[in-house]
């Protein structure tokens, strides 16, 4: 860490213990990500409760290039929060999985999703249960009737938008699971 850890408690008296076990989980905090720059933690008993014991609420907030990264932990959410090391935990644990998946950004690690594969109908043949259908990259995939799990065969029409899965046929690539997007109308 570039500047030195900041810790408060307010409604509270400080706890030296406590202080102890937060900058032990702070001190750590650089194995998931070495840019840290700053680290502040937050540390209060919001209400007294007649019925029960103290809640605690941690607020961390650490600073790395580009961002800051907050976490709160609000005694509302826990009832197991009436224990501060529980609290401070659970909040320390939020925190080292943001750090990991801003570290893991960084890096450019980060999973993209990708689009389902989709094309249309180009070619149709119901006496023998298939069709053809062709990418937008203009790829040509065969797909069976038993295929089609959204929608019917006999709903297919040159054109038909759909969406599916690609997988190796006997004779090339082939559609499984495929969904119905919309019809093709053509224009007069």
């Amino acid at each position: 860490m570039q500047k030195p850890l900041e810790i408060t408690f307010r409604h509270m008296e400080p706890s030296e213990a406590l202080e102890t076990t937060i900058r032990e989980k702070a001190a750590k905090l650089e194995r998931y990500c070495g840019e840290i720059i700053g680290c502040s933690v937050v540390v209060e008993t919001p209400h007294k409760h007649h019925h029960q014991g103290n809640l605690f609420h941690f607020r961390i907030d650490v600073t790395v290039p580009g961002k800051e990264i907050v976490v709160k932990r609000s005694p509302d959410e826990h009832h197991a929060h009436e224990d501060p090391y529980v609290a401070l935990r659970d909040a320390f644990d939020a925190m080292r999985r943001q750090l990991e998946d801003y570290t893991r950004e960084r890096r450019g690690k980060v999973k993209h999703h990708e689009e389902t594969p989709h094309g249309r109908v180009s070619e149709l043949h119901p006496d023998r249960d298939f069709g053809r259908l062709m990418t937008p990259d203009g790829r040509d995939i065969y797909s069976h009737r038993n295929s089609v799990v959204t929608g019917k065969f006999e709903d297919l029409e040159i054109g038909t938008e759909l969406r599916f899965d690609e997988e190796a046929g006997d004779e090339g690539p082939q559609a499984s699971s495929v969904h119905i997007v919309g019809k093709h109308h053509p224009t007069p």
